[in-house]
Order: structure tokens, then C-alpha cells, then sequence
């Protein structure tokens, strides 16, 4: 049997790992004033950040369309038996809803719901090419992802409250005295949702090591395949930092390190950055 594994563009992953493994991407589309265009392809997160300062609000996100699904399913179905395709969180987006109603129509299309967000659906899609290149089916690559995408510890730390300010999810009050304390939140997704787990305090280096060392603190639990440093755009020296850290901390068979493509970086601003790992189960 011949499965194609496809992701949308949340997923993250660098244009080297989705050749690499062969993985179809289907875009998201963000919304910068009357202009609607395909992330990665038509819009960049540089260009995200221009126009957000230019016009201090945000671009928005609009879900992968059934039309969409529909085309790029059919496409693919020509050409294999059958498709394990991953959405971004089906609480973050209505991507998940779109691709449903398309592989029913299409056939012997397996759609997850990440309940994640970036390389955390990054991770399932590797672990998906994986198992396909092993000989799995579809349904066992959907069964066994189902279950293992609960195991995933998606976090990161936002740099400046900007960005959120603009999207109206913290007032300006709270953003000035954010950023007037160097305060740094964590944002933690749990079952699919984003929440507030800890604030940071201090310079963007520190805080994100302070992260590391929270995330890490009990090595044991971590399951040490795999993990992403994901990023909006930070020094060099800065993620390589958290590089080191991390691997002082955990001996990860495989460490990648790369950038957030432009939904993420439309809501979380410049400087954010992640770490994105299994935990092992209990």
C-alpha cells in the first residue's frame, strides 16, 4: 500500500525535512488588509512583522478551504492508496473541520487532529513518514498517532506582547506593564488550547534558559528521540544558547532547529521561541 502524508502549513517543519520526507503542505491563508495569501508561498514572516508595524494590527488567519482539500486530496489519491494528513488544533482553527469534509467526499483520506500547534504537528508528521516508510497502514499510523499525540509538550515563550495587544488578547495596560517589567510568558497548549503557564522576568536570553531549565528539570520524563527549538526570529546566538542548554540536559538522538512560519509568527510577534518534545509515557 502506498500512503502520501500531508500537513498543513502550522506544521512548521524546514522546506529541507518536508522534501526530505516527502510531505505535501497545505497553506493557510493570511488575511493583511484586503490581501489574502498562501503562508510560505505568497507571504513570509518578515513581511507579516512590515505590515504589522506599518499598520499596528495584525494580519489574520484564514483556514485551508474544503476547495482546497478537495484539489490537493484528489491530487494525491491519483497517485497512492491512501492519505494520513495532520490540521492544526481543531480549537484553533476550523482547518480540521474543512479537511474532514473533504476526505469523506475524496475516500481513504485519515485526518488527525493535532490538538497541537507547530512543530508539536511536526513531530506526528515525521513520525507519520516514519511509519510509513516501516510498512504501517493508514488506519494503524491514524490509531497509533491518535494516541501518541498526547504525549506531546508544546510550549514558548513570547518575547513582546505586542502582537497580542494588537490581536485584542491583552490590553494595553497589561502589554505596557509586561514590557516595562521585561516579563516574558510561557504559553503552554494542553488538549489543544493555549494558556498562560509561567511569566519570565528579565532579558530574553535569560528567560529563555530559566524556560529550558523548567521544561527539562526532570530529564526521565523526557522522550529523548526528538525535539525542536522553533522560532519567530531570534539572535543566532540566542537559540544556539538554548541549543546548548539543551542538550547539557537531555541526549536527544535528533535536535532541529527551525522557523515559525507565518501564523505563528502573526500572533505571537518577533523573538518568540519554543521548545517541542514526546514526553515519555507513563
Amino acid at each position: 500500500m502506498t500512503i502520501r502524508i500531508s500537513a498543513d502549513s502550522t506544521c512548521d517543519l524546514s522546506p529541507e525535512l518536508i522534501a526530505e520526507n516527502q510531505i505535501t503542505i497545505t497553506p493557510l491563508y493570511i488575511v493583511c488588509g484586503e490581501n489574502s495569501l498562501a503562508d510560505g508561498i505568497a507571504i513570509q514572516p518578515e513581511e507579516v512583522f512590515a505590515w504589522t508595524r506599518e499598520h499596528k494590527r495584525p494580519c489574520s488567519t484564514s483556514a485551508v478551504n474544503v476547495e482546497d482539500y478537495l484539489r490537493v486530496f484528489g491530487a494525491l489519491r491519483r497517485e497512492c492508496d491512501a492519505i494520513v494528513h495532520f490540521t492544526i488544533s481543531s480549537d484553533m482553527s476550523s482547518c480540521y473541520l474543512n479537511a474532514c469534509t473533504a476526505a469523506k467526499e475524496i475516500g481513504n483520506v485519515y485526518v488527525i487532529d493535532s490538538r497541537s500547534l507547530s512543530t508539536g504537528i511536526g513531530h506526528l508528521v515525521l513520525d507519520a513518514c516514519e511509519m510509513a516508510r516501516e510498512g504501517m497502514t493508514a488506519e494503524e499510523i491514524f490509531n497509533t498517532l491518535e494516541e501518541r499525540k498526547k504525549l506531546l509538550d508544546v510550549s514558548f515563550v513570547i518575547d513582546t506582547l505586542e502582537y497580542l495587544r494588537y490581536g485584542g488578547r491583552c490590553s494595553s495596560l497589561a502589554a505596557f506593564g509586561a514590557n516595562l517589567l521585561h516579563l516574558k510568558p510561557s504559553i503552554q497548549v494542553t488538549d489543544g488550547v493555549m494558556g498562560v503557564s509561567r511569566k519570565y522576568r528579565g532579558q530574553l536570553k535569560k528567560c529563555l534558559l530559566d524556560y529550558v531549565d523548567d521544561k527539562l528539570a526532570d530529564p526521565d520524563t523526557v522522550d529523548p528521540r526528538r525535539v525542536f527549538i522553533t522560532d519567530s526570529g531570534v539572535d543566532d546566538e540566542i537559540w544556539q544558547a538554548v541549543e546548548a542548554d539543551i542538550r547539557s540536559r537531555v541526549p536527544f538522538e535528533k535536535v532541529y532547529h527551525t522557523h515559525a512560519g507565518c501564523t505563528v509568527c502573526g500572533h505571537c510577534g518577533p523573538g518568540t521561541l519554543g521548545i517541542l518534545f514526546y514526553r515519555k509515557e507513563k
